[in-house]
Formats: structure tokens, C-alpha cells, sequence
């Protein structure tokens, strides 16, 4: 029996195209709640990530964030601009190194009762259950593909 191609109403159920939707809808609600800081979501996690591993290659925070180098340098140059990172090269000058700066932490501590606040609203939304849930299966399918 030969199988039918896909109807439109099948694509429903397409795992990318419900996790863009996801990300976009929640990426608005960071970037809102977090919009009284100066930062955007994205800014704020790539801060918030030197936070917690420090200083790091620009290689190794791009796998981290599991983003492309580009991406990365792309989403570093307001941060630059801003004076809240510096990137130095380190003992092999083909290493360069990605630091935050004290102006960085700063922003980073001045923005977080504004992330505790919407991660909270979230957590409300779906409920601790659906919410703890979610984080893992997330975690699971980003360590699924990174292993491919």
C-alpha cells in the first residue's frame, strides 16, 4: 500500500515547527518582562552564562549556548558596544577569550528579580509539574541531537 504525503493538518504535529513556536512566544515574554534592564532574553542568558562558567573561549560558549560561532559573534557586538564583555586573545592569539565585565555583572544582577519574576509567571502558567517536565524533555532533546 503506498503511503500518502503529508496533508497540511499532519504538520500540526511537526516537532520544529512547534518548538519555534514555543521559543518565539516565550522569547517575547523574557524580552518584555526583561525590557526595564536595557536587555533582551537572549543577551541576558549569554550573561548570564559567563556568570555561572566564567571567562571562556568564544568557541566553547558557542557550544554551550548551542549556537554558531557567527551567531555568537553577531549577539556579542551590542554586549561589546555596550562595555558589558570584552573579548581578548589568550596565550595561543588564535583563542579568543570572552570575559564579562564589571559593568556586565552588574547588569546581569540588576536584570535577574526581572528573570526570577517572568520564569516564575511560567512556572504558574503550566504548573510545577508540566514545567519540570518541560525543562527535562527539553534538556533530553538537545542532549538526543547533540550526540548525532
Amino acid at each position: 500500500m503506498k503511503s500518502k504525503p503529508h496533508s497540511v493538518t499532519q504538520l500540526a504535529d511537526c516537532t520544529c515547527a512547534n518548538l519555534r513556536k514555543a521559543a518565539r512566544i516565550v522569547t517575547q515574554a523574557y524580552d518584555v518582562a526583561l525590557q526595564p534592564s536595557g536587555l533582551k532574553s537572549t543577551q541576558f542568558i549569554l550573561l548570564a552564562n559567563l556568570v555561572e562558567q566564567g571567562d571562556m573561549p568564544l568557541t566553547q560558549l558557542a557550544e554551550a549556548l548551542v549556537m554558531d560561532r557567527t551567531t555568537l559573534t553577531r549577539n556579542l557586538k551590542p554586549l561589546l558596544r555596550k562595555g558589558l564583555v570584552r573579548i581578548e586573545p589568550e596565550e595561543d592569539l588564535r583563542v579568543r577569550k570572552v570575559s564579562l565585565t564589571a559593568d556586565g555583572l552588574r547588569s546581569v544582577e540588576e536584570a535577574r528579580p526581572l528573570w526570577e519574576e517572568i520564569q516564575a509567571r511560567i512556572g504558574e502558567r503550566l504548573g510545577d509539574d508540566r514545567w519540570s517536565g518541560l525543562i527535562d524533555d527539553l534538556g533530553a532533546t538537545v542532549e538526543a541531537f547533540q550526540e548525532s
